[in-house]
């Protein structure tokens, strides 16, 4: 029985903190200040124009900073232990931790959006329709210069930065946090101007409730779907992946013979596979360092641990 690991330096740049969480850190950190000076901005004036509707979207605003602030940290944390030797395979974690939390944040706005909503069908209030449409319209232009800062900093620099295929099947879950807040600010404010020219236009008052009824709904299950991809990370759930269908298939291709007796795969960074592979074989020449050369061929298995048990009789 003989175990091996792969090239300690290539595993070593796998779980590191790499250059796409550098840059995509950068890109929260940019979208975090223009939110925060937003926020400030839209306060600011509603205080001393005394609008309601700035205000509001002022301190609506002030949960998507919290939010994004929460990602800037996570990944902040990523950085500054990522040569920390107690986490074994490195501090990735951190950040799909910190999506999960922005995705309970989500899930507590949609629910704020549904009894703000409901709240104004009950009990309907006048619109100060100019104002209210000035924020809107503001609001979303400056989502979707956050969501264009973002999906740039989410992108490869140089050709080198590209992954392998299946690595864009899981993509920055802490990056994808922080795009769906600013998105499902995008979108509510979109929402808004909608029902505002309606209401505007045709006295439709109902619509502007309505319309924070539909952007909740989409809220929830944008938030619903984060919470399962940042759960089945934190959960190691990895073992329905192609991946694994791709270890098996290079077991196939050693000597006739030699089975898989167990298989571990887990997840330890952005489009990076951990595995730990034991094989029952009859050949005398299989070594871990033969599996760890067909391995190779797959470049998102950036660590193995090679278990051979020999059986003559097999």
């Amino acid at each position: 029985m003989s175990t091996h690991h792969h090239d300690l330096r290539r595993w070593q740049q796998a779980h590191d903190y790499g250059g796409g969480s550098a840059r995509a850190e950068r890109g929260t950190r940019l979208v975090l200040w223009i939110t925060l000076a937003t926020m400030v901005l839209e306060i600011g004036a509603g205080w001393w124009f005394n609008s309601l509707a700035l205000l509001a979207d002022g301190w609506h605003m002030s949960s998507h900073a919290l939010a994004i602030g929460l990602t800037v940290f996570a990944y902040a944390a990523a950085r500054r232990y990522a040569h920390d030797p107690r986490f074994a395979f490195g501090t990735w974690k951190i950040e799909v931790l910190g999506g999960y939390t922005s995705a309970l944040l989500l899930l507590g706005v949609a629910a704020l959006m549904v009894f703000g909503a409901i709240d104004r069908l009950l009990a309907p209030q006048p619109i100060r329709y100019a104002e209210a449409m000035i924020v809107a319209v503001l609001g979303l232009l400056v989502n979707i210069a956050c969501a264009a800062i973002l999906h740039r900093a989410g992108g490869p620099e140089t050709a080198h930065e590209h992954v392998h295929e299946h690595a864009q099947a899981h993509d920055d879950i802490n990056l994808k946090a922080a795009t769906i807040h600013v998105l499902t600010d995008a979108l509510t404010s979109l929402l808004a101007i909608v029902a505002l020219a309606g209401g505007w236009r045709y006295g439709w008052a109902w619509l502007d409730p309505a319309c924070a009824l539909v952007g909740a709904v989409l809220v929830g299950l944008w938030a619903k779907n984060l919470l399962r991809q940042a759960g089945g990370a934190l959960l190691d759930r990895e073992m329905d992946h192609p991946v694994v269908a791709e270890i098996r298939a290079v077991a196939a291709t050693l000597p006739a013979g030699t089975l898989i007796t167990d298989l571990h795969v887990w997840r330890v960074g952005n489009g990076a596979y951990a595995c730990a592979l034991s094989l029952l074989t009859h050949d005398a020449e299989l070594t871990p360092l033969h599996v760890r050369a067909a391995l190779a061929a797959h470049p998102e298995i950036a660590h193995a641990t090679v278990e051979i048990h020999r059986c003559d009789a097999c």
